[in-house]
């Protein structure tokens, strides 16, 4: 299949994926955020447990782990004896949506996203709303901010690697 027309079918959606995450982190991160840290506590909150919960639906599946997916499977396909810099584009890729996207949102973002999950609202009171978003703002945003550029870089690299011939 290296070489074939699926090959790079599969370098296609693989490219569109990774803009779709690249996209969805970096729009979160210059309109999303902005918005939020304009609420009081109780509403950012109130928002970020929603947004939390809304974010967990098959589209986002779809490109999210998608995108772990088909980079990989890219980078296989574009493997070859003598590696071509198609492949070293891919792989470096792969590596860092795995380690610094995907990672990070797992070790880092969800962990936040979980804990906030598990916060009541309805029965804090002021100071411990304002506790809870100190928890959670900074750190999540740290993270976010992480993932986002290591998603820019991954979909540059991918779109990169379309330009390549395969055999150069």
């Amino acid at each position: 299949m290296k070489g074939t027309s699926m090959s790079i079918l599969i370098l296609a959606l693989t490219t569109i994926a990774c803009g779709l995450i690249a996209g969805l982190f970096y729009s979160y991160s210059c309109s999303v955020n902005p918005g939020l840290k304009a609420l009081n506590d109780f509403g950012y909150l109130s928002a970020m447990q929603a947004i939390n919960r809304a974010i967990l639906n098959p589209a986002f599946f779809c490109s999210f782990i998608g995108t772990l997916i088909l980079l990989p499977l890219s980078t296989y396909f574009s493997y070859t004896p003598a590696p071509s810099l198609r492949f070293w584009l891919l792989l470096s890729a792969s590596l860092l949506y795995i380690i610094a996207v995907f990672g990070v949102t797992a070790l880092g973002n969800v962990p936040l996203n979980d804990a906030l999950a598990k916060f009541d609202l309805g029965t804090a009171t002021p100071e411990q709303l304002a506790k809870q978003r100190a928890l959670f703002e900074t750190s999540w945003n740290a993270w976010h901010a992480l993932r986002t550029w290591a998603s820019i870089a991954c979909f540059s690299l991918t779109a990169i690697a379309c330009i390549f011939n395969q055999s150069k």
